[in-house]
């Protein structure tokens, strides 16, 4: 019985084996005389020929690179990821991955296969589904060159007529090269060469028998086996190709098994930054200077402040913190600038926590309510009026009547504490003495010092204006904050030093920026000796005793905690943070920015060696110790003792 069986399924095997070879050659003779006829109806009707220069000679153009501060690629803005490589430089056994992954008949074929088809067909039938194409490697490449990736009947008509006049054109040879050097690997790599390179930093001459299964396993379906994204199913994939090469003989079978064998480590990427909002900054300032053609393939050099490390960290802490805080508070988001104290070149950026799911820029194009980080400002215009912080305000309810309506200011904690100096005022945040202060010092002197300070929104000549009720950036908050850390000095915040085209001539610079004395010396080494002492409060939150760095630091939040921010400042760099929903949406009550900003920046400076540690203050300035609450002169050993610059 069972050789009864076998003979019928041999007979059947050997019927279907005459079938396919009959419809072989009858499609590929139809497909032949309809190539032929639909290619000179194109010619007559048309009277052109299908250019095939891309095929010849593709160009890319040359890509433009931003650099770091230390002149390192910080990013590339290029149409592709495309290295070209010679046929000549890619290994035998990495070719025939191809193409027993992709065009077994591939030098047996004229641009079409029939077998493919005729396989493919009995496959897909067999499994009630598609799960085997039948596109050639000239087909793909015909895709890849020359189409979308809209299907239309019309297209796939196009499809074949292009793959049997290209397999007229160009050798097997031309084509397959051009085909590995077009071919997308995923993540935005294209080309065999920039896939090598980027999967494991080698060349693709280098490429071993596994990794070049690995690649050949990818192109079927980038998304799904890309091994920077789907390591177990591209290694799974790599298995299959690797037994579909030993079985078409491309190798034998201890290769074979030393190649599954193979792990395939990936080039480690950790230290890597993405850079995503900075590099939409420089492309929407390149595009506006010299157009999108040029950018992209212009070969310009565009040297910018940023440092690695520094944008690194930042975005470690950044992502971390705001993923955690996230668990807690949902969808809130944020920003962070960091610069340098005295140049104002711009050394980290980041305008959101994931900009595949947003783009919009919330350190330079979002703003929000400034809340108490504008605090500083009243009382250097306090102080610049002749007063110090050892002079003594009463922290009381109040009331204020501006047309028919009344405002009673108060604190975060709803408790009025009487008596202090307004060095604790500041350094607490005391939102009635902000008040009062702004009232006794003048709200037009305020706002004229605010303007001053470059704040280029709209400034309310209101009691409220105290308490921050502007709306700004990150980085005007950056700057105008950075005045106290730069001995009142300001300084705009930069990216760009300047840009190359592709000749090495300076088609931009930075402007200039002279430096610009907002507020005096000694008034601004008054405030910042002030604002020194909150940073102590924090770090006790945290228990950490190991931080050295002198630091002035400003905690600010809003109406309703709509708004957190940090801004905090060493002798090298100030750093802004801001937490809060893009609908400016409250945080929750009682979010504050010691839990929600704050440990962003600390994570990020405890990462930093600091190459200046100490703050410049004015030479005239005189300490001078004090009790906190009365103003009365102090012993450091007193716990409520204070030590200000008068």
């Amino acid at each position: 019985m069972p050789q009864v069986f076998n003979a019928d399924i041999s007979k059947i095997f050997g019927i279907l084996k005459t079938i396919m070879r009959y419809l072989s050659l009858f499609l590929t003779t139809f497909f032949i005389a309809v190539a032929f006829l639909l290619g000179a109806l194109s010619y007559i009707v048309h009277q052109q020929a299908i250019d095939f220069s891309a095929l010849a000679y593709y160009n890319p153009g040359q890509a433009s690179v931003a650099l770091d501060d230390a002149g390192k690629v910080l990013c590339r803005f290029e149409l592709d990821r495309r290295e070209f490589v010679p046929l000549s430089a890619i290994p035998k056994h990495v070719q025939n991955a191809f193409i027993a992954a992709e065009d077994r008949d591939f030098f047996n074929h004229s641009g079409i296969s029939v077998r493919s088809i005729v396989r493919s067909l009995v496959v897909n039938l067999y499994h009630g589904r598609i799960v085997q194409g039948a596109s050639t490697i000239t087909q793909q490449l015909v895709k890849l060159l020359f189409f979308d990736s809209k299907k239309t009947f019309t297209r796939k008509i196009k499809e074949q007529i292009f793959a049997l006049l290209i397999e007229v054109h160009f050798t097997k040879e031309h084509i397959l090269q051009t085909y590995l050097n077009h071919v997308c690997f995923g993540c935005g790599i294209y080309g065999i060469e920039a896939a090598a390179q980027r999967f494991w930093g080698i060349h693709a001459s280098e490429l071993s028998v596994a990794q070049g299964a690995t690649l050949a396993a990818i192109v079927n379906y980038p998304a799904r086996y890309c091994p920077l994204t789907h390591g177990q199913a591209s290694q799974k994939r790599r298995d299959v190709i690797i037994q579909v090469m030993e079985q078409l003989g491309f190798i034998d079978h201890a290769v074979a098994e030393s190649a599954r064998s193979e792990h395939l480590a990936l080039v480690d990427t950790s230290s890597t930054i993405q850079a995503s909002y900075i590099k939409e900054v420089i492309r929407q300032f390149l595009e506006d200077l010299v157009g999108k053609h040029r950018l992209y393939t212009g070969g310009l050099v565009i040297q910018t402040t940023i440092n690695h490390a520094m944008q690194y960290r930042a975005e470690c802490a950044f992502q971390e913190h705001i993923k955690n805080i996230r668990r807690h508070l949902g969808t809130v988001d944020g920003a962070l600038l960091s610069m340098d104290v005295s140049s104002g070149a711009i050394k980290a950026l980041i305008g959101g926590y994931d900009f595949k799911q947003s783009s919009y820029d919330r350190a330079l194009k979002a703003r929000r309510q400034m809340g108490s980080v504008f605090k500083p400002l009243v009382y250097a215009a306090a102080i610049a009026q002749g007063r110090t912080f050892a002079d003594i305000e009463i922290d009381e309810p109040i009331e204020l009547v501006t047309g028919n309506q009344v405002w009673r200011p108060k604190n975060n904690t709803e408790v009025f504490d009487g008596p202090m100096t307004l060095a604790q005022a500041l350094s607490h945040s005391n939102n009635v003495i902000a008040v009062k202060t702004l009232l006794r010092t003048g709200i037009d002197t305020v706002v004229s010092l605010a303007r001053h300070m470059h704040i280029e929104t709209e400034i309310p000549a209101v009691p409220s204006l105290a308490l921050g009720c502007l709306d700004v950036t990150v980085k005007e908050v950056a700057a105008f904050f950075n005045i106290f850390a730069n001995d009142g000095i300001y300084v705009e915040p930069y990216v760009i030093e300047w840009v190359k085209d592709a000749f090495g001539s300076k088609i931009y610079r930075t402007p200039d920026r002279a430096s610009e004395r907002i507020i005096a010396s000694r008034v601004a080494g008054q405030v910042a000796k002030v604002l020194s002492y909150g940073i102590d409060r924090y770090l006790a939150r945290y228990g950490i005793t190991d931080f050295n760095q002198p630091i002035i630091c400003k905690t600010g939040t809003t109406n309703d905690w709509r708004t957190c921010w940090f801004a905090g400042s060493s002798a090298e760099y100030t750093t802004v943070i801001y937490v809060g929903r893009d609908r400016n949406e409250s945080l929750g009550h009682g979010v504050y920015p010691v839990w929600v900003a704050f440990p962003v920046w600390l994570s990020l400076y405890r990462s930093l060696t600091p190459a200046k540690n100490a703050f410049h203050y004015d030479p005239s300035l005189r300490p001078y110790t004090m009790n906190w609450k009365t103003g009365e002169p102090a012993c450091d050993g007193d716990p409520e003792s204070a030590t200000i610059y008068v």
